[in-house]
């Protein structure tokens, strides 16, 4: 970057120290992924240049021309890949798309029913902290506190009772397969609307290793990173019903001028998992997974929705786990700053029943997209889960994490994350 480094030297150097922790650090952020080369090229183009204010061929700006034709390339990939009616490419994340969503058939004060956040859900999905808590009133379903799965028959419960105007289905931390019928079922007894976040396994129904929600959506949101490996942003999709409203919501209802070299990204991105390829590394992904819960599982961890005993399911379906420490003595906050003294990254999580506020939690969250992205396979995960179990079992040894952050760099380095074109200082 000779051009930023010479106009403005903080800024590069803390792109290049942003580079740096990428490359020697072990990261296990469910929702983070590597872009392609060819992703970061499209998003850091001459189209960030281009306002495109409305829609292909009905801009309120001259020039779009070529901005179109993205356009039209993203919105075309995303409906071959998801199947819905009607794809929305211009939400700049995924609580944008689903606002959206609400907007688009909601009125202030209708009942909502989502996934209680302390149990996997997302803020958008009625906390109260959101717009969507503020806005409607919300209601919650959760997990079982045995076996931490979805309480399908208390979601048809409280559908038959409250009658919700709108179901939203989908979760930020939870490690099995979602069952989209069970909800489409509840929906119509109670006369919903159903509407589906995939941001986290939306790369994982690309590849056709997780069911898809179109059969049974009105809605489907995404964001267009985590496991869809593109640029940060959403997409809002639906039936063709709901496209007129949905298009008025996000323009010019909530948004204004689209971020042009952000959707040519993602029509790259789209493109990219539409390859053999993809499904090869999502699958991957889900090895990843497996032996990760697994090795911990071994290490004496309790993750969440395990099953018990040998053999059984050891806590995750998907991409991501959810490890309970209650019985370690750590909190998730500890556990955090320690791992990443090991040169290990991770987030603090919230569990179900969680008895810490979630500044603090009982758990970790650790995913494998951004690992198995760098080449990383089932070898390398149950060493992973070896130094993860030393670092939570030496939260206050600086020697034994300094120790284990040589160890993880060293891991790290044998898998570079752009093997040309960007450099990394030793």
């Amino acid at each position: 970057m000779p051009s930023l480094r010479e106009s403005d030297q903080e800024v590069w150097q803390a792109i290049q120290d942003e580079t740096r922790r990428e490359a020697e650090k072990i990261v296990l952020i469910a929702s983070e992924n590597y872009v392609s080369k060819a992703v970061l090229e499209a998003q850091g183009s001459v189209l960030t240049n281009k306002y495109a204010e409305g829609y292909p061929g009905r801009r309120y700006y001259g020039g779009c021309e070529f901005a179109d034709v993205v356009e039209e390339l993203a919105i075309k990939r995303a409906k071959d890949i998801f199947g819905m009616d009607h794809v929305n490419v211009q939400p700049h994340s995924g609580s944008q798309a689903n606002m959206t969503a609400f907007f688009a058939v909601l009125k202030p004060g209708d009942t909502i029913l989502g996934m209680k956040l302390t149990h996997g859900g997302h803020l958008t999905h009625g906390a109260a902290a959101s717009f969507s808590g503020t806005l409607y009133n919300s209601l919650h379903y959760g997990v079982k506190k045995d076996t931490g799965i979805i309480d399908y028959d208390e979601v048809l419960e409280m559908a038959r009772e409250h009658r919700p105007k709108m179901i939203v289905v989908g979760a930020s931390s939870y490690p099995r397969t979602i069952d989209f019928a069970r909800f489409r079922e509840a929906a119509d007894k109670a006369g919903a609307y159903l509407m589906a976040d995939i941001a986290h396994i939306a790369g994982l129904i690309a590849a056709g290793l997780h069911p898809s929600p179109a059969p049974y959506a009105d809605f489907v949101t995404t964001t267009t990173h985590k496991t869809l490996r593109g640029p940060r942003g959403g997409m809002v999709m639906c039936r063709a019903d709901f496209a007129k409203a949905v298009d008025r919501v996000v323009f010019p209802g909530i948004q204004g001028g689209p971020l042009m070299h952000v959707i040519a990204a993602k029509a790259v991105a789209l493109k990219e998992a539409k390859t053999p390829e993809f499904k090869v590394y999502q699958a991957q992904v889900l090895k990843n997974a497996r032996v990760l819960a697994q090795g911990l599982k071994d290490r004496g961890f309790r993750l969440v929705s395990a099953d018990p005993g040998e053999g059984g399911n050891p806590g995750t379906e998907n991409h991501l786990m959810l490890v309970d420490l209650t019985d370690k003595g750590v909190t998730g906050q500890e556990a955090e700053v320690a791992l990443d003294a090991a040169g290990i990254t991770v987030n603090k999580n919230g569990i179900p029943f969680d008895e810490k506020p979630p500044t603090v939690t009982s758990g970790i969250r650790l995913g494998t997209p951004i690992v198995t992205t760098r080449g990383m396979k089932e070898p390398e995960m149950d060493e992973v889960a070896d130094m993860v179990a030393m670092a939570i079992a030496g939260v206050k040894d600086a020697a034994r994490l300094s120790g284990i952050r040589e160890r993880a760099k060293a891991l790290a380095m044998k898998f570079p994350v752009y093997e040309q074109g960007v450099k990394v200082r030793p």
